[in-house]
């Protein structure tokens, strides 16, 4: 699994928990939902850490949190 493929899943997981929508994230979060649907879909393989520290400050979360998921163990060497 890539990085990209990883905090797409991450992303999708904390919606689900916390019962919110991918728009719903996007407002809390203050990110355009284009830019949220984008990563979310896979179009936008590489989220910027300024973007996950804005979902972690919509959910109230650290990213400590956002990364402390087994999605992110073994992740592939990604060298291009």
């Amino acid at each position: 699994m890539t990085i990209g493929e990883a905090v797409r899943l991450r992303i999708k997981e904390l919606c689900r928990q916390n019962n919110i929508t991918l728009n719903k994230l996007a407002t809390i979060s203050g990110i355009t939902q284009s830019t949220l649907n984008n990563i979310a879909s896979g179009r936008n393989n590489s989220a910027t850490v300024a973007t996950v520290k804005k979902i972690c400050d919509g959910l109230e979360i650290s990213i400590q949190d956002f990364f402390d998921s087994e999605l992110f163990q073994n992740l592939e060497q990604e060298i291009k």
